[in-house]
C-alpha cells in the first residue's frame, strides 16, 4: 500500500500535469508585471546588436533601413517607409538605430538586399548623436569593410529631413549620398528631401511613389505582394498588479523608482520654486520665467546647455479624442499592446496602461493632423457623406491644406468636423468612429520633450535651472480658434497654477491637470514638473580674456543670460582674490538685443543694470527697440543694424583678439540677416567680398561662431 509521502509526489505530478496541459488557457490573460520583468528592456526601450547582415539573413528579409534621428522625426519616416514597403511588396524590413551596429559589413548585404538610410540633420550640419559613429565610418578615408574599401555591391536608398530656414540644409544626407556613391554604391531612385519648413509630409509623399517604383524594378520587389499592415495587437485585461501599470511614466525606472540618472527614460519632478510673468502688458502676449530647484536630484548643468520638459495633453484634447474613439467609459480600462513586428514597429509607450494614460502622456493628440493619416480612416467613416469627405481630404493635397492645414486642426477634430459635430461643444456629444486601436498607435507620434535653453548659470544657480519661454498662442490662418503651443501652455499652466491666478478668458487657454502619473508632480505639497537636461557645445571660451558677441532678440537673450551671469560670478572671484584691477585685461563681452518697447517685453531690463555694474567696463549691452527707435528712412531698427553701428570694433574683435560669436534666435530671418551683416563686416576689413565670406566660413569651422536657432 502506498505510504503518505508516495500519494503526496502523485499528486504533485498530477497537478503539474494538469497546468502544463491547460497552461494556455490558465494563463491566458496574466501579465507578468512583476518587478524583474518591469525591470528589463520592452519593446518601448530594447536592446539591439551589433550585426545587421545575420540579423537580416535570419530573419529572411531584403530591407535594412536606418534612421538618424534627434527627435524621433527621422525614426518615424523609417517606419512610415518599412509600412510601405510591406503593403505594397509583402515584404518586412529591419528599422534600425545605427549607434547599435558595427558598419564594416555594409558590403556584405545580400544581392538582392537595399539599405535605406533615412537621416536629419541636426544643428549646424551635423549628424544626430545616434547616426555619428555611421557617418564617421564612411567618411573615413580609406574605410575598411569585409571585402575591401568599396561599397560597389551595395544598394541604398536615401531620405533626408532638413529645414530650408538652416544653411546647412539636409547636409547630413546630401553628404552620406555623395559619399556611398564614391565609395562605388548605387543610390535606387532620386535622394529624398524633406523640408520642416514647409511641409515633411508633403515633401514625402511627393517622394516615395517614385522611390517605390524604382526599388520594385531595381531590387525585384513585385507589386501587390503584401496588403494592409497591422502593426500591433491590443488586448484589454483584467488581471493586473495596480501599481504596475504605466499612468504616465516613461520606464520601469521611473515606475519602480528605482535609483539612478535622470534623463529622457526617467524625468526629474522638479519643483518650481519661481514663476512669474516677463512682459509687463497682459494680453495675448506672454513670456514665462520659471526655476526648477534641483537640489538632492544628482542633476548638474552648464550654461547653453538645454532643458527638456514634458509636457501632457491638455484636458480638451484628451476628452475629445475619448469620446471620437467612442473611449470615454473606458478611459481607466487597463491594455496591453505587443508589436506585431518589433524590428518594424515598437510599441511607443510602456505597457500596461490606460486609455487615458496614452492619451494623456505618451501620443501627441495636440499634433496638426497629418495627411497620410486622414486618409487611412476614411474607411472607418461613421457614415457615407463622412466616409467621402475624409477621403477627398486625404487624396487632394491642396483641398487638405484648405480645410485643415491651414487652421491647424489636430486629428480628432478633422474626424469631428468631417462627423459633422461641433468643435465647441462638449467632446462628450462628439459621434464615435470605430476605428481599430492598433490603427491609433500607428498613426499618431509620440509626446516628446520641448528642449529649451536654460537661461541661468550653475556658478550664481548652482541648485535651479532657469528657464524663458514665450507662450505660444495664436489665431489660426482663416481666423478660427486660437491654435496653443503644446509645452509653453503647459509651462504657462504650471506659472498660473503656482501663483493662483485667473485665466484670462480672451485667450481661451486649454486647461491641464498637471497632477501627473499617480500624483507625482504636486507630491510633497510642491507643484512640480518633468524635466531631464541635455549637453551643449554653445559655451563660452574658457578665457575671460577673449572677447565674446552674443546676439539675441526676444526669448534669444536666454542663454546670455546664463553667459552674463558665469562671467559675473567669475569676475566676483577674481576681485575678491585681486580687486577690481583683476578684470583690466579681460575681454570685452558684447550684447546685441531686441525687444518691441522698452516697458512691454524688455526681458530681465533691472537684471542688465546689475551686471553691468559687477563687470564694469568689460560689459557692452546694445539695445534694439523696433516698436520705438528707427532708422533715418523710417523703417525698423534690429540687432543687425546694431551690430553694423558697431563694425570697427567687432572687425578688431573678430581679427585680432580672436573673439567668439554665439547667435540665437529664430533662423529665417534673424539669423540669416546676422549672418550676411558680419559677413560685410569681415568683407570690408578683408577688403573683399570673397575673403569676407572665407572668414565667415573660417569661424564657423574652429566653433568661433556659434548657432542656437530655431524655426
Amino acid at each position: 500500500m502506498p505510504s503518505t509521502a508516495d500519494l503526496l509526489v502523485l499528486a504533485l505530478i498530477g497537478l503539474g500535469a494538469v497546468v502544463y496541459l491547460f497552461k494556455d488557457s490558465i494563463f491566458s490573460k496574466k501579465i507578468d508585471t512583476s518587478a524583474s520583468k518591469l525591470a528589463q528592456p520592452t519593446s518601448f526601450d530594447e536592446e539591439g546588436g551589433d550585426d545587421f547582415v545575420s540579423k537580416l539573413k535570419e530573419q529572411k528579409k531584403r530591407i535594412v533601413i536606418f534612421y538618424g534621428s534627434q527627435t524621433g522625426t527621422a525614426e518615424e519616416y523609417a517606419v512610415k517607409i518599412a509600412k510601405e514597403a510591406k503593403a505594397r511588396f509583402g515584404t518586412s524590413s529591419l528599422v534600425l538605430d545605427p549607434e547599435e551596429y558595427e558598419f564594416d559589413k555594409l558590403d556584405a548585404l545580400p544581392a538582392d538586399a537595399v539599405a535605406i538610410f533615412v537621416m536629419a540633420t541636426y544643428g549646424e550640419g551635423e549628424p544626430t548623436d545616434n547616426a555619428v559613429k555611421l557617418v564617421e565610418h564612411v567618411a573615413e578615408e580609406s574605410p575598411q569593410f569585409t571585402q575591401g574599401d568599396n561599397l560597389e555591391s551595395l544598394k541604398y536608398v536615401i531620405f533626408g529631413l532638413g529645414n530650408r530656414t538652416y544653411e546647412h540644409y539636409n547636409k547630413v544626407a546630401r553628404d552620406l549620398d555623395s559619399r556611398l556613391q564614391e565609395l562605388g554604391a548605387t543610390r535606387v531612385g532620386e535622394r529624398g528631401e524633406g523640408d520642416d519648413d514647409k511641409s515633411m509630409e508633403e515633401d514625402y509623399l511627393e517622394w516615395k511613389d517614385g522611390m517605390f517604383e524604382a526599388l520594385a524594378q531595381e531590387c525585384g520587389f513585385e507589386e501587390g505582394g503584401g496588403g494592409e499592415v497591422e502593426d500591433f495587437e491590443v488586448a484589454e485585461i483584467d488581471d493586473f498588479e495596480e501599481d504596475r501599470v504605466y499612468q504616465g511614466e516613461l520606464s520601469a525606472r521611473a515606475l519602480l523608482g528605482t535609483k539612478g540618472i535622470h534623463d529622457a527614460k526617467n524625468p526629474y519632478p522638479a519643483p518650481i520654486i519661481k514663476a512669474k510673468e516677463l512682459f509687463s502688458l497682459s494680453g495675448e502676449r506672454s513670456c514665462v520665467h520659471m526655476e526648477f530647484d534641483i537640489d538632492g536630484s544628482g542633476i548638474s548643468y552648464q550654461h547653453g546647455d538645454h532643458v527638456a520638459v514634458w509636457p501632457n495633453n491638455p484636458e480638451v484634447e484628451v476628452e475629445r479624442i475619448l469620446a471620437v474613439l467612442g473611449l470615454t467609459e473606458k478611459r481607466f480600462t487597463v491594455i496591453d499592446v505587443e508589436s506585431l513586428d518589433p524590428t518594424l514597429a515598437k510599441v511607443p509607450f510602456p505597457v500596461p496602461t490606460t486609455y487615458d494614460a496614452i492619451f494623456r502622456h505618451y501620443l501627441d493628440i495636440s499634433a496638426a493632423a497629418g495627411r497620410q493619416a486622414v486618409n487611412s480612416f476614411a474607411k472607418y467613416a461613421p457614415s457615407e457623406a463622412a466616409k467621402t469627405e475624409l477621403a477627398k481630404i486625404g487624396s487632394d493635397k491642396a483641398y487638405f491644406g484648405k480645410k485643415v492645414a491651414n487652421r491647424s486642426l489636430k486629428l480628432a477634430e478633422v474626424l469631428q468636423i468631417v462627423a459633422g459635430d461641433d468643435l465647441r461643444a462638449e467632446p462628450s456629444k462628439s459621434t464615435p468612429w470605430q476605428i481599430p486601436f492598433d490603427r491609433i498607435i500607428s498613426a499618431i507620434p509620440r509626446v516628446g520633450p520641448r528642449f529649451y535653453s536654460i537661461s541661468s548659470s550653475p556658478k550664481l544657480y548652482p541648485k535651479a535651472v532657469h528657464v524663458t519661454a514665450v507662450v505660444l498662442r495664436y489665431q489660426a490662418a482663416d481666423g478660427g480658434e486660437y491654435i496653443h503651443g503644446l509645452a509653453t501652455n503647459f509651462i504657462s499652466t504650471l506659472k498660473q497654477k503656482y501663483n493662483q491666478e485667473q485665466v484670462d478668458a480672451r485667450i481661451k487657454s486649454p486647461y491641464y491637470n498637471i497632477e501627473g502619473p499617480r500624483g507625482a508632480y504636486i507630491a510633497g505639497g510642491h507643484l512640480r514638473a518633468p524635466i531631464h537636461i541635455r549637453r551643449s557645445t554653445f559655451r563660452l571660451p574658457t578665457s575671460p580674456k577673449i572677447p565674446v558677441i552674443m546676439i539675441g532678440p526676444g526669448t534669444g537673450v536666454a542663454p546670455f543670460r546664463g553667459f552674463v551671469q558665469e562671467r559675473v560670478a567669475s569676475a566676483q572671484k577674481a576681485i575678491e582674490k585681486n580687486g577690481p584691477e583683476a578684470l583690466k585685461d579681460w575681454g570685452k563681452i558684447r550684447l546685441f538685443y531686441g525687444c518691441r518697447k522698452s516697458n512691454e517685453d524688455f526681458l530681465y531690463k533691472e537684471e542688465w543694470e546689475e551686471h553691468k555694474k559687477a563687470l564694469g567696463e568689460t560689459f557692452e549691452m546694445h539695445t534694439a527697440l523696433s516698436r520705438e527707435k528707427f532708422k533715418p528712412d523710417g523703417s525698423k531698427l534690429y540687432v543687425q543694424d546694431l551690430v553694423w553701428e558697431q563694425r570697427e570694433a567687432i572687425a578688431k574683435d573678430i581679427l585680432d583678439n580672436k573673439a567668439y560669436i554665439f547667435v540665437c534666435g529664430e533662423a529665417a530671418g534673424m539669423a540669416k540677416d546676422v549672418e550676411a551683416t558680419l559677413v560685410r563686416i569681415l568683407s570690408e576689413a578683408k577688403g573683399s567680398a570673397e575673403d569676407g565670406k572665407k572668414e565667415l566660413q573660417l569661424l564657423k569651422s574652429r566653433s568661433r561662431l556659434l548657432l542656437d536657432v530655431w524655426s
